[in-house]
C-alpha cells in the first residue's frame, strides 16, 4: 500500500475540525486525522507493506522548465520569511503540522520516502514499477489513475469521505468513466488539460473528444500521426488545434506521466508490530496530545 501522504493529510486537515488541538492550543487536526486514516486503511485492507510517499519537491524544476505554468497558481504570492520563491500556498495552521506528522511516522516505524527533485507521485510510480505483487495506491489525486493496471494488480483507492468510503479504481471503472484504461489516462489528461496542475491542454479538446481521439488512434503518438495524414478523419478544427499545439504536446508527456526511475533510498516497507522508537513516540504523544488517534493506530499495527 502506497500513501500519497500530502493528499491524505490535506484531506484530514479539511475533514477534521481545527478545534482538535495539542495541550498548548496548537491545532493537530491534520496529524490526528492522518493517523486515523492510516489506522482505518491498515484495519480494512491489511497490507503486508506500507509506504508513506512524500513530496520532497512538489513543483520540480525539470517539470517547470518544460511547462512554466505547471502548478504556478499554487505558488504563494507572498512566501513566508526565509522561504524560496516556489513556496506552496497552504493553510497557515497546516504547515506547522507537517514536521509533526513526519516525526510521528518515523517514531512509529512507518516507512516514509521522499526524494529531492521529485514529487510523491514519482516515488509512487517508481515503487509501483518495482513491485512484484499487487499494489493499492491511496490518493485523492486523479493523476495517479495512469498507474492502474489490472494485469499487475495495481489499483487506486480514492477517498470519497475520509478513508472509510473508498472508490476502488480499476480498468473497468476507468473505461466506464473516461473511456480509457490506465495507460491512456495520462494522454487523456494532457490533451484535455488540468487547471488544478496548470496544464493548458489542447484548446478545444475536452475530455470526451480526447477519449474519442484515443479510441480512434490508440495513443498520443497515433493522434499526432493522424494530424499529418490527410486521409485521417479528423475535423478541420481538430487538425488545426492539434497542429498548433505541437510544442506543448512534445513536452507534456514528460510532465504529466509520473517518473518510474527515481533513485530511492534504502528503507523497510514492512508494517511495524511495535513502535520503532517508543521513547520518542511517547514524547510526541504527550507534546501534541495525540491520544486516541495514536492509540488506535498502534492497536491496529499490533494486530
Amino acid at each position: 500500500m502506497l500513501l500519497d501522504t500530502a493528499s491524505l493529510y490535506f484531506r484530514a486537515y479539511f475533514g477534521v475540525p481545527d478545534s482538535v488541538k495539542a495541550p498548548d492550543g496548537t491545532p493537530v487536526n491534520a496529524v490526528r486525522g492522518l493517523l486515523d486514516f492510516i489506522a482505518r486503511l491498515v484495519q480494512d485492507h491489511r497490507p503486508d507493506e506500507l509506504v508513506a510517499c512524500m513530496d520532497a519537491d512538489w513543483r520540480p524544476h525539470w517539470r517547470v522548465e518544460l511547462i512554466p505554468s505547471y502548478k504556478a497558481h499554487r505558488v504563494a504570492e507572498e512566501a513566508p520569511a526565509g522561504a524560496g520563491p516556489d513556496e506552496e500556498e497552504i493553510p497557515d495552521t497546516l504547515s506547522p503540522q507537517v514536521p509533526v506528522i513526519e516525526a510521528v511516522l518515523d517514531a512509529v516505524g512507518i516507512a516514509r520516502v521522499g526524494v529531492a527533485g521529485y514529487e510523491a507521485d514519482d516515488v509512487i510510480g517508481t515503487l509501483t514499477a518495482r513491485a512484484a505483487g499487487p499494489v493499492d495506491i491511496v490518493t485523492g489525486d486523479r493523476d495517479l489513475y495512469q498507474l492502474v493496471d489490472d494485469a499487475r494488480g495495481v489499483r487506486v483507492l480514492y477517498p470519497l469521505k475520509g478513508v472509510g468510503s473508498l472508490q476502488v479504481t480499476d480498468e473497468d471503472w476507468l473505461r466506464s468513466k473516461y473511456g480509457v484504461d490506465g495507460r491512456g489516462y495520462a494522454d487523456l489528461a494532457l490533451l484535455r488539460g488540468d487547471p488544478s496542475d496548470g496544464l493548458p491542454g489542447v484548446p478545444g479538446i475536452g475530455e470526451k473528444t480526447a477519449a474519442k481521439l484515443l479510441a480512434a488512434y490508440g495513443d498520443l503518438a497515433g493522434i499526432m500521426a493522424a494530424v499529418d495524414d490527410p486521409a485521417a478523419k479528423l475535423s478541420p478544427a481538430q487538425r488545426r488545434r492539434l497542429d498548433e499545439s505541437r510544442e506543448y504536446v512534445a513536452v507534456a508527456p514528460k510532465v504529466v506521466r509520473v517518473a518510474d526511475d527515481v533513485p530511492l533510498p534504502r528503507f523497510d516497507p514492512a508494517l511495524p508490530a511495535a513502535p520503532l522508537d517508543p521513547e520518542a513516540l511517547d514524547g510526541l504523544a504527550a507534546r501534541w496530545g495525540l491520544g486516541g488517534s495514536l492509540d488506535r493506530l498502534l492497536s491496529v499495527l499490533r494486530g
